[in-house]
């Protein structure tokens, strides 16, 4: 579990909670969250400011004094950015050593080649699944629409039928598997076991994927007719997506079945190198979370003490599981295939520049939720919630999914979702507390529209209309969000 109280700076925080009525706190709750979203939908400002003035008005309007206004914030920003911040680095580096090495384009070329083309549509759901697990969604979706549109060009289909599988493994892995970063901000706010969530997470993503990738793929297909792409983003199939040949199984490929790949660096040119091998690359993306799941069970069958127990429980820590992967990969995606230390070097500072904006808007919606803790708030709406009849998880997952409509912003929609349910997270059993951050995080995938850049992303590079990308895009993500939901709910009936 992850352990991110700075207990000296928190407990000041609280001593400067105020006394508040109730309808002063569930107005403040309101009136915080309005400006949030409001800022972000009409004034077209950052996440990152947002919460910061949405809080300070939380805090002001709950009665905390001026003095005190961002005492909970910059509390809840320094303990969230020190338990998630160092995760979702070291899942930058391995991100960025997986694509760059060719390693990615290896899972994707091995899957292919050895798919028939009518399992293609799978294959790719498939692809986006594993691939999914270290990369974030939009370097995911870079990453495989170019693939996607290969596919389709090679099988003269719909790329609706090969796009909706990889988007909705994508958009799963981003709503409910750690370490991304809004399942960890998640986990961090309502004190979940990372591992116990992971596992839970990868379960419900599975049916969560099938059912909303590949199945409703189908129908989609006859809902919103696209022609089979001609070229690749306005390129050849060479120009987008590396070499694009064959395999021998005939199927299609992004990248080739060669054994190089190059790689440009600013300070030595241009350089060859060999691929990484299919099983090194998997080994890669799955070494954390085998090292994390290893320690969940020592955890649940109660070995902890025996002397396997304790090197598992270290080795399974989160940071620990993350670094040895990030260090496995250096070599693996490094020094194994032709990269000098000073590339490697580059290549790991070039990871953290795309994160920054991520990092800012994790940690000010930590200030946030320990605002909404500090000032009572939370407490008040948790009692709402527990009076009016609704369990967590449903509870979790409307909040969620509210915000994801207002603000088009899943992770703002995590973040706030889980500052309101941690009062109510504190007395659930851990597997409960897991299924809940899972709830929150169907949640916030929900509905996609024209407010969420991902909405635009997809509608540009599949070429279609707004009120095709409605059809498609917008509801496979409110299939998934549904889909993933229920299982949650049947999964805290069954465990």
């Amino acid at each position: 579990m992850l352990d991110t109280a700075i207990s000296t700076t928190v407990s000041a925080a609280a001593d400067a909670a105020p006394t508040a009525s109730t309808p002063q706190l569930v107005l403040a709750a309101l009136i915080g969250i309005v400006v949030i979203v409001g800022l972000i939908v009409w004034l077209k400002m950052h996440p990152f400011l947002a919460l910061v003035l949405g809080s300070g008005v939380l805090a002001i309007v709950a009665g905390v004094g001026l003095t005190d206004t961002f005492t909970s914030f910059t509390a809840g920003l320094g303990s969230t950015v020190a338990g998630v911040g160092v995760l979702i680095a070291l899942g930058a580096i391995i991100g960025k050593l997986l694509i760059d090495s060719g390693g990615a384009d290896r899972i994707v070329d091995t899957i292919l080649d050895r798919t028939p083309v009518r399992r293609l549509p799978w294959a790719m759901a498939l692809i986006a699944f594993v691939v999914g697990i270290p990369l974030f969604f939009e370097v995911g979706v870079v990453l495989l629409i170019p693939v996607v549109m290969i596919v389709a060009r090679r099988m003269r289909a719909n790329p609706v039928l090969v796009g909706i599988p990889a988007l909705a493994g994508l958009s799963a892995l981003h709503g409910l598997v750690p370490p991304h970063p809004g399942p960890l901000l998640a986990i961090d706010a309502l004190g979940a076991n990372l591992g116990l969530t992971l596992g839970l997470g990868l379960l419900v993503a599975v049916p969560t994927v099938i059912i909303a990738g590949p199945l409703l793929a189908i129908p989609l297909t006859r809902w919103v007719r696209l022609d089979p792409p001609t070229t690749v983003l306005g390129m050849s199939d060479g120009a987008a997506g590396g070499t694009a040949t064959s395999g021998t199984g005939g199927s299609p490929s992004s990248g080739g079945a060669g054994t190089t790949a190059t790689a440009t660096d600013a300070t030595t040119g241009t350089t060859t190198l060999r691929k990484p091998s299919f099983g090194i690359s998997v080994l890669v993306v799955l070494l954390p979370v085998i090292l994390m799941l290893a320690r969940s069970v020592v955890e649940i069958a109660g070995a902890t003490g025996t002397g396997y127990g304790t090197v598992l429980e270290f080795l399974g820590e989160p940071l620990v599981a993350l670094l040895i992967t990030s260090l496995f990969a250096l070599v693996a995606f490094g020094t194994a295939v032709g990269r000098t230390r000073q590339q490697l070097g580059d290549l790991v500072g070039s990871s953290f520049a795309p994160i920054a904006g991520i990092l800012l808007i994790v940690g000010a919606g930590g200030g946030f939720k320990q605002t909404l803790v500090d000032s009572g708030v939370g407490d008040v709406i948790a009692s709402g919630i527990a009076d009016a009849g609704i369990t967590p998880l449903l509870a979790g997952w409307l909040v969620a999914a509210l915000i994801r409509i207002a603000t088009g912003s899943a992770t703002v929609a995590t973040i706030t979702a889980a500052g309101i349910m941690a009062p109510l997270a504190a007395g659930l059993e851990p597997t409960q507390a897991a299924l809940l951050v899972l709830a929150i995080g169907a949640g916030s995938v929900f509905l996609s529209h024209v407010n969420d850049a991902g909405f635009w992303l997809v509608k540009e590079y599949f070429g279609m209309t707004v009120g095709q990308t409605f059809k498609t895009w917008s509801l496979m993500e409110s299939v998934l969000s549904v889909v993933a939901l229920l299982v949650v709910l049947l999964l805290g009936i069954v465990v």
